[in-house]
């Protein structure tokens, strides 16, 4: 059974870190060195009367760190006689702490909070109350998920499971999403292998989207929509890219982008923190040998930019069988070192128009899988 060492502390400004440890650690260091003030940051939400969604404010990220030299990495473990880092320990496996500039934050006073823009009706808003937090995947400041070994996949997986449990008690936060950006085409500000976990004091549109089809595909086909689409899949086949025990791996048949993939649990799994132990060894290899394809998928390219994004299932227990714990993993190069760019139909109006077909897309992956 993977063991896994959970130590919390705080930074300096009061901000909580968390390590996630597959290994012993003798020159822990718990305590932050830093002259900070401590944590405050405003961020807000305003509801658009005409779609319905929330857009989220947080000025403060204007001035966030963006490609620092490499002395200066602030994921980096802190160093003797090197500057201190976000993370005081000279060595780590995991780590998590709170976002420094996040979207979302819980360091905010709300006292006297209008709850409408203008004191009108018309355009609600409220604060941004819940919580964003960084995930670093290593000490190794080279390095890519990919490069990650099994057993630390493993950690990282139990360091989401940790922090969607966790996170999903905060009151108001209604969804959590783990996500990692990579490649300066993305918009990565921090070259540090390290991913994110949002928690939302809302669902996404994404989200909210899933949980309306669910519903009404339970009404009116009688069954539940993913076990509907697992066997879909498996049955055409054409799409599939790996069948194991546990997870289905495959390109969606609508996929909106030029490399998509999705990996799915085949039972009712609704986010991290119900995977099983069995669950959660198989994803850690099959996780290693998605991330290697992504960077075999176009010929001269070695890193091929990604988002990789955990949508898991509400907060609300009643609607948490309207949602299952599943990863869209994608990228925006169209061919080698060309980008597609969202633009009029897309950003617009929200309706994709892809240059390639999900079954051309599931071929490739089958060739360097």
């Amino acid at each position: 059974m993977h063991q896994v060492a959970i130590t919390k502390a705080k930074l300096a400004d009061g901000r909580e870190i968390i390590y996630f440890d597959d290994r012993e650690h003798g020159d822990r260091v718990l305590e932050d060195p830093r002259d900070l003030p401590q944590a405050n940051t405003s961020s807000e939400i305003r509801r658009d009367p005409l779609t319905g969604t929330w857009v989220a404010y947080a000025s403060h990220r204007m001035n966030r760190t963006f490609m620092p030299p490499a002395n200066e990495n602030p994921l980096a473990p802190s160093k003797p006689g090197e500057l201190p880092t976000e993370i005081p320990s000279p060595s780590y496996d995991v780590v998590v702490f709170e976002n420094r500039f996040p979207s979302f934050t819980q360091h905010m006073d709300t006292e006297g909070w209008e709850h409408y823009v203008d004191g009108d009706e018309l355009f609600p808003r409220e604060p941004a109350l819940a919580r964003c937090e960084v995930v670093c995947f290593s000490e190794d400041v080279q390095g890519s998920f990919k490069d990650l070994s099994t057993e630390r996949i493993r950690t990282v997986i139990e360091a989401w499971a940790h922090r969607t449990a966790e996170l999903s008690q905060i009151p108001g936060v209604a969804q959590v999403f783990p996500f990692e950006n990579r490649g300066e085409e993305i918009g990565v500000t921090l070259q540090h292998p390290h991913g994110q976990i949002y928690s939302y004091p809302f669902l996404s549109p994404r989200l909210k989207q899933v949980v309306e089809q669910a519903k009404a595909h339970a009404l009116n086909q009688g069954d539940n929509l993913f076990d509907a689409i697992l066997q879909a899949e498996i049955n055409a086949g054409s799409r599939v890219i790996e069948d194991a025990e546990h997870f289905l791996t495959f390109v969606p048949a609508a996929a909106k982008w030029p490399v998509e993939v999705m990996v799915m649990p085949k039972r009712h799994v609704p986010d991290f923190s119900q995977l099983n132990p069995e669950e959660r060894d198989e994803l850690a290899g099959l996780l290693k040998r998605l991330y290697s394809a992504f960077d075999q998928f176009f010929e001269g390219v070695d890193k091929t930019p990604y988002i990789a994004g955990w949508t898991q299932a509400p907060v609300d227990t009643e609607l948490r069988t309207y949602g299952r714990l599943h990863l869209q993993m994608f990228s925006l190069m169209r061919s080698p070192h060309r980008m597609k760019y969202l633009a009029g139909s897309e950003s617009a109006q929200g309706v994709w128009i892809n240059d390639t077909t999900p079954e051309a897309i599931a071929k490739k992956f089958k060739e360097v899988w």
